[in-house]
């Protein structure tokens, strides 16, 4: 089954009066590239929660944040009261403090380099927090999977109904291009009788056959048709196979090749009707290059 690469999912617990939240996203990309947003006292994580996403998502570029809100008493950190008496004593030998003409405001103090530290329990806390990340990291990315293969379907669904509007027209090219041949030869001997008529000149039989065959081998598509019908049936067995291996680069590449083998369809087909049919595989061709774009 084919993946969107789009998708969203979250998590959230609250855990002895600490609330954990992570979201993740994922968009179209080339490659997989992962964004591990995290508050500054938390960014030592980073490395260990872009390894899980990599586990669930092998492409896509997929931002993930967290936070942890701690609404009791260990979220405060420690005062270092002998490096903030040292700053206060320092400003005091200031003339300005002296004065009086400038007052010290201690909450300005606690900005101070090495006056507010982390908890001493900081090793113990940071712990805690990536087992509940990484715990909530997993949810969400189930989330976002579940999210991925339900796009998935629709993209199959649509992929599917190009891969039939394609093999329709290209039964009326296949069926329509025997008979290629034949009106040109038809065409041609009636313009030759028009042209001779009147005249003493007689036609030349081999000349004409040679004109007729130069002009089928021209226009000759066959090797197109089958070609272009193999890369169909594959592109077809790529969106129904079982399984969570992505194939989104794959299917790129087919679709390049559907278009090649229309191209050239297209270069060769004097016909209109032939040339018309081959319009309408070109368009969905092009749908189908702009949806697998959006396949992992």
């Amino acid at each position: 089954m084919i993946r969107s690469m789009t998708g969203y999912g979250e998590a959230s617990a609250h855990i002895d009066g600490t609330h954990f939240f992570v979201q993740i996203r994922s968009l179209n990309g080339r490659h997989f590239k992962a964004s591990v947003r995290l508050q500054e006292e938390f960014e030592s994580l980073e490395a260990e929660l872009e390894s899980r996403l990599r586990k669930n998502i092998s492409r896509g570029s997929v931002t993930l944040k967290a936070s942890c809100t701690d609404d009791t008493e260990q979220a405060a950190g420690e005062i270092n009261c002998k490096a903030l008496d040292k700053y206060v004593e320092q400003l005091s030998q200031s003339k300005h403090v002296a004065s009086g003409r400038v007052t010290i405001e201690l909450g300005s103090l606690l900005d101070l380099p090495g006056v507010v530290q982390p908890p001493a329990d900081e090793g113990e806390r940071i712990g805690r927090v990536r087992e509940v990340f990484a715990k909530l990291t997993d949810q969400a990315c189930a989330g976002l999977v579940k999210l991925r293969i339900s796009e998935g379907q629709m993209l199959a669904e649509d992929l599917t109904k190009q891969l039939s509007l394609i093999q329709h027209h290209l039964a009326e090219v296949k069926e329509r291009a025997p008979d290629v041949v034949k009106d040109f030869e038809t065409r041609l001997m009636a313009r030759i009788d028009e042209l001779l008529a009147g005249s003493n000149m007689a036609e030349n039989k081999v000349d004409i056959i040679r004109e007729v065959a130069s002009h089928a081998e021209r226009t000759d598509i066959a090797e197109e048709i089958t070609r272009l019908g193999g890369h169909l049936e594959q592109f077809g067995k790529l969106i129904e196979q079982d399984g969570d291996a992505p194939v989104g680069r794959t299917l790129d590449f087919m679709a390049q090749e559907l278009l090649r083998e229309a191209n050239t369809m297209s270069s060769k087909s004097m016909d209109t009707r032939v040339s018309r049919s081959i319009v309408e595989i070109k368009g969905a061709i092009d749908r189908i290059k702009e949806q697998v774009q959006n396949v992992e």
